[in-house]
């Protein structure tokens, strides 16, 4: 087995990580009514949530393995694959609802499977850096930072579903760049001794996935799911593959034919994405209507 089955093996396994953690997390963060916590009050509240404190600690089982991943293969092929979550999230979000997975949820399964092989065999993605210079993040930053910016401002005027996207754009953008940083932060551990620790990547690391994870449940909690996971589920790889190319100089190795095979790929990539998210948000929201309170007794 080489290092790219390796890669694609294990990044397989985090997206079925990543399917289960946030199953557990958006249904225990969706039930709690009360917006006027704050994003502390909220983290306090759904700690004593049993199946959200599960749902955490698989997510960060799966961020073990998404690092190891990137470790032997590129960040295109590795959030490639990482798509395939809402595939594993389908059987596994059913049945916690008890319903069947209807035709048209297989369709789209089936369209979203077919588009992500067709972008790993057909781009046959190749890696690039491990590391950029601290000039390249910092061009990064002020591309990103306004606009993150901007995202939170705007969500906090207007609220409601529109505050639901854009704490999602927001909580995905912040998840792609830290696909970026875990790379780097894998390839200074691999060198062994203390130079993790002298490298900016891993405290920028650490920072970002905070950002991420608290926003992330900010958009499950400020409108409606079918608002928020779209959004995430779209965002983040889309940020992770632009700045695994813009900042790590990874490339796509086709020829023209099959870069307009890739182009109609990508767009069934995002709609399929955006059709079975939307899907999945309906389900929970229904699930967690059926099942009023956020008290941490009950299941989640």
């Amino acid at each position: 087995m080489d290092t790219l089955d390796i890669a694609a093996l294990l990044a397989l396994t985090s997206a079925l990580c990543v399917a289960i953690g946030d199953v557990l997390q958006q249904r225990a963060t969706h039930r709690i009514a009360d917006k006027s916590l704050s994003l502390l009050q909220l983290f306090a509240r759904l700690l004593r949530i049993p199946r959200w404190r599960l749902g955490v600690l698989i997510l960060v089982l799966s961020i073990a393995l998404q690092a190891a991943a990137l470790n032997q293969g590129s960040v295109l092929l590795v959030q490639a694959l990482l798509v395939l979550s809402l595939l594993f999230a389908l059987p596994i979000g059913a049945r916690l609802a008890q319903r069947p997975v209807t035709s048209r949820e297989w369709i789209w399964a089936v369209l979203l499977t077919t588009a992500v092989c067709v972008v790993v065999t057909v781009g046959n993605p190749q890696a690039g850096r491990a590391n950029a210079s601290l000039q390249t993040w910092a061009l990064v930053v002020a591309v990103l930072g306004p606009l993150l910016v901007g995202s939170l401002a705007a969500a906090r005027i207007w609220g409601g579903a529109l505050a639901a996207v854009l704490f999602a754009l927001v909580s995905g953008t912040l998840w792609g760049v830290f696909a970026v940083l875990t790379k780097g932060a894998v390839h200074r551990l691999a060198e062994g001794g203390w130079a993790v620790f002298r490298c900016p990547e891993l405290y920028a690391w650490i920072l970002v996935a905070l950002g991420g994870f608290l926003w992330e449940q900010s958009a499950f909690r400020a409108g409606a799911l079918t608002a928020s996971m779209p959004t995430l589920q779209v965002s983040q790889p889309v940020v992770a593959a632009s700045l695994g190319v813009v900042v790590l100089g990874e490339t796509l190795n086709t020829g023209r034919a099959g870069m307009l095979a890739l182009i109609a790929a990508a767009l069934v990539v995002a709609v399929a994405t955006v059709q079975l998210a939307r899907v999945d948000a309906v389900e929970t929201t229904k699930r967690v209507e059926a099942t009023p309170g956020d008290s941490a007794e009950q299941p989640a």
